[in-house]
């Protein structure tokens, strides 16, 4: 959360800043104000689908948890931002005008998280409450007497000798449980998204709490082979969407009108493109290592084996150094109309952009496995020590607040708890945050209880 919003909002800041002294500087102007602003959204948009590819969960699961982390709510966070400078007054721009953006950008940042999660919930409490893929009843005839077979479970393996008939009798019926329950977890993800848009909100910050609600609830009430169908369903999609926009990209690419609009000289266009490039690398260092730094001292202990290491800094700030679909989705979205632009200046940006995500794919792409070797050569998994493990397996089972107990063990308990946030406020959050997980969240809407909070 501290990379992908806050983060978002200083690399925002040093590149509109940057572009809005130095572009005059290089003898480019046309750009109004709320361009800049826009400009600084769309390079803060990060892809670090690269740097996924070469690390390894096992072998460092912090750094690849913060990378892609980092990575989809980023995301999320320029999209909305880039939603709320729509909204402000760009002919004042004073501590009022800013005030407004921040209060803008919260109201649909909240709106559209409290959407998205409430969407997740019913699916996964219409899954959990209707039994889509639990039980399947049907009947066999016999000579004498009708025999009936009730098969409860989620996808359990079931060996009874009916005979070939009354087997694909009971497969057809599975088969449409799980029919059912992958429609509707496709039909509520994209009714979230159709509200959100409704509303005018985010419908991308939307449609992806969803997904973290349904992964982490819903997730536990389909059948396996619905299971394993939605993986590559929503993965498959995903890639051919990603694909599409990458497509697009390289066909625009080759759109000779739009650099014969662009005026520019060929020298002025290349100091451009490496202004924008020099601007992000500032922007992403200007937040990674002092976050990084916040981050270690929020989340200090004496026997903490894991923390964000200056190695594994280099290596986020490396990783959000690519541009993707985003940047260029919403740069076709400011500066052109349904992807036609006949203004010059708009036809910069759009060959900016496109320089700029194709020079940072491949090049910053090519040198990151590299990078990574050199930084990482010998990579050991970050576990949980085995006192730390066994104190939270002991804690897990003591109950968030016991009437049977009297209440000055119910006030010590609060007053360590107290102390606890104030010492180390991230574990502690997480740590209550998986107990009323537990406690309250996981029994109504599904989900297996975990008996520590370890892993």
């Amino acid at each position: 959360m501290l990379f992908g919003v806050v983060g978002v909002f200083i690399s925002s800041l040093i590149i509109t800043s940057g572009s809005w002294w130095l572009f005059p500087r290089l003898k480019f102007h046309g750009l109004t104000a709320r361009d800049y602003l826009v400009l600084g959204t769309i390079f803060s948009a990060t892809d670090t689908v690269c740097t996924l590819q070469v690390l390894h969960q096992d072998e460092t699961p912090l750094l690849y948890s913060l990378v892609f982390g980092e990575g989809v709510v980023n995301d999320a966070t320029t999209v909305v931002l880039f939603n709320a400078i729509q909204k402000i007054d760009v002919t004042k721009l004073n501590s009022k005008a800013g005030l407004r953006l921040i209060v803008d950008f919260l109201y649909l940042f909240s709106t559209s998280t409290a959407l998205g999660v409430t969407a997740g919930l019913l699916t996964a409490y219409a899954l959990k409450t209707l039994y889509f893929g639990r039980q399947v009843t049907f009947m066999c005839f016999t000579r004498s007497k009708i025999v009936l077979w009730e098969i409860s479970g989620y996808s359990q393996t079931v060996s009874v000798k009916f005979g070939i008939h009354w087997n694909l009798i009971f497969q057809f019926a599975y088969r449409h449980a799980s029919i059912r329950e992958i429609a509707l977890m496709v039909l509520m993800a994209y009714l979230s998204y159709m509200l959100a848009e409704l509303f005018e909100l985010s419908g991308i910050l939307t449609v992806f709490f969803c997904g973290i609600v349904m992964s982490h609830y819903a997730w536990h009430n389909v059948t396996d082979s619905s299971r394993i169908t939605t993986r590559y369903l929503f993965a498959m999609m995903s890639f051919v969407a990603e694909t599409f926009i990458f497509l697009y990209v390289g066909m625009d690419a080759l759109d000779i009108e739009k650099w014969r609009i662009s005026k520019l000289s060929f020298g002025t266009s290349v100091a451009i493109y490496a202004t924008i490039i020099l601007l992000m690398s500032l922007g992403r260092a200007a937040f990674v290592f002092p976050l990084s730094a916040l981050s270690n001292y929020m989340n200090r202990r004496a026997d903490r084996t894991y923390k964000i290491t200056f190695r594994h800094q280099v290596i986020i700030w490396w990783a959000g150094l690519m541009r993707g679909a985003v940047s260029i989705a919403l740069a076709f979205k400011q500066y052109t109309f349904s992807g036609v632009t006949m203004d010059p200046t708009d036809a910069v940006m759009i060959t900016n952009t496109i320089i700029v995500v194709l020079f940072s794919t491949v090049v910053f792409g090519f040198l990151t496995k590299p990078l990574i070797s050199y930084l990482l050569p010998n990579s050991a998994p970050n576990n949980l020590s085995r006192e730390e493990s066994k104190i939270l397996k002991e804690d897990m089972n003591l109950p968030l607040l016991s009437f049977e107990e009297s209440a000055t063990t119910n006030i010590l308990r609060a007053k360590d708890s107290l102390s606890m946030l104030i010492e180390r406020p991230v574990y502690t959050i997480h740590y209550y945050w998986r107990r009323f997980d537990d406690a309250y969240m996981r029994p109504i809407f599904g989900g297996p209880i975990s008996s520590s909070s370890s892993r």
